[in-house]
């Protein structure tokens, strides 16, 4: 391998597979080598989510606002929802921020991409309440801990997890012939009692097997019948049981008998009915397609070549959900090392690789959440379960780009007087400017100017 290749292909290391190059770090001699070391520099809590209170806790904190809410009187309520609302976006800032600051500094930045990739994955959305306060804590108690673990731990984590059963509005699911509901049928025959299908629907449809993978409406009320009783402790309204803000299975929610779901009978009662149809989901050919697919998309091309994602998924199968296993088979992959620059970047990649890029070690007083939601990307909050996309026609607008632009110009305001872009150019990108976008650092009318230029460019765009 001539010197030449050698450096873009650690530039596809650290570009692709990583999150943008530091300008003081060097080339990693062996770019395959470098990315699996990884799997034991990674820390699961890294120093900049330390002091994040727990799930539990502002769960607890949640329910007890919203009681003294309705114990308010009308000349305190305004003042006490505006507390709530700034220190729920208090703790949502703060979050974004552990999470940049992590990106920043980690040792591990390909393990970093894949804690985004999977929080993107299992998405939830700030968009209701109080998920704001708990999308932080969700990524870093069911997310990262399972990164280099097994497909259906991680699985069990997330839909175990207060933030996913508020977010799809699993906490409060009935089943139409519970204790519970047999009970309020007695008080009131003409209300109808609420089974709710969506935490079974998204597992189906976006966390395992996918769309169009066979599964019918039939399946969808079946399972969402064996999950009902999957709550969280301590919530107003529902029977006691469990620790306040925790996972907490209500007996008395939970549709008695055995379920059927994809042709397959589960005979268990109470919590261990759902638990056994998300392990079997978990080991399906259909969801180990669906993982192989999405992960092969993100990291080399928007359409993935068949034959990777088919390795991918028998990987997945043959380890049994075994993730460094599929890891492993991706990094081995001659298609992943494509010396072309596959994938334009999203928002949050480019923010990152940006503030990488220019020396950012930590944030200081820098508020990053106003930022990617000036970008189009704001975190936590992707609109839909399904997530963001990772394709370039879902980020590539002129208006987005414009965006990128003036806050490639902020970027350049603050570093310009320290980093000179003729130098950091061929640092940040080791596999080459192209002429255009040297001549055009070559000629700026001032440093800032260049440095502008630099993170616009179309190299630094994709990765």
């Amino acid at each position: 391998m001539t010197a030449s290749s050698a450096t873009k292909t650690a530039a596809v290391a650290l570009n692709r597979f990583g999150l943008g190059v530091r300008a003081d770090e060097s080339l990693p001699t062996d770019p395959k080598g470098w990315l699996l070391a990884q799997f034991d520099r990674y820390a699961p809590l890294p120093p900049a989510w330390a002091g994040q209170p727990d799930s539990a806790s502002r769960v607890t904190e949640y329910v007890d606002y919203q009681r003294a809410l309705r114990q308010a009187d009308a000349t305190n309520e305004l003042a006490m929802r505006q507390k709530l609302r700034n220190q729920t976006q208090a703790r949502y800032r703060s979050a974004v921020n552990a999470r940049v600051a992590s990106a920043l500094a980690t040792p591990a930045p390909f393990a970093e991409r894949l804690v985004h990739f999977w929080a993107n994955h299992f998405a939830v959305s700030i968009d209701k309440a109080p998920i704001a306060a708990l999308a932080g804590t969700f990524e870093l108690e069911a997310i990262r801990p399972h990164i280099f673990g097994r497909f259906e731990d991680m699985l069990a984590a997330v839909e175990h997890h207060p933030a996913m059963l508020f977010y799809l509005d699993q906490a409060r699911s009935i089943g139409p012939d519970s204790m519970v509901a047999q009970r309020a049928a007695r008080l009131n025959p003409e209300r109808q009692r609420g089974l709710n299908e969506n935490l079974a629907r998204e597992i189906l449809e976006l966390h395992t097997l996918g769309v169009r993978s066979g599964y019918s409406q039939g399946d969808v009320t079946e399972f969402a019948r064996a999950l009902t009783g999957w709550s969280i402790g301590g919530l107003p309204g529902l029977p006691p049981g469990g620790a306040p803000g925790t996972f907490a299975f209500q007996p008395m929610l939970h549709e008695p008998g055995p379920r059927t779901v994809l042709g397959q009978r589960y005979e268990q009662r109470g919590e261990a009915q759902a638990r056994a149809i998300l392990r079997d989901l978990a080991a399906s050919p259909a969801t180990a397609q669906h993982i192989a697919d999405k992960l092969a998309r993100h990291f080399v091309g928007d359409a993935p070549p068949p034959a990777l994602v088919e390795r991918l998924a028998s990987t997945f199968l043959q380890s049994r959900g075994d993730l460094p296993s599929v890891y492993r088979a991706l990094i081995g992959a001659p298609e992943a090392w494509s010396l072309a620059q596959t994938k334009f970047k999203t928002p949050w990649e480019w923010t990152l690789s940006s503030l990488r890029g220019l020396g950012w070690r930590d944030l200081g007083d820098q508020q990053l959440a106003p930022v990617l939601v000036q970008l189009g990307q704001p975190v936590w909050r992707p609109g839909s379960p399904a997530g963001y996309d990772d394709i370039t026609e879902s980020w590539a607008a002129p208006d987005m780009l414009m965006r990128r632009v003036e806050l490639a110009q902020r970027f350049a305001a603050q570093a310009a007087s320290t980093v000179d872009a003729r130098l950091l150019g061929p640092q940040l990108l080791p596999a080459g400017l192209s002429p255009a976008t040297a001549s055009a650092l070559a000629r700026a009318e001032s440093p800032a100017t260049a440095l502008a230029l630099l993170l616009a460019s179309p190299e630094f765009l994709r990765r």
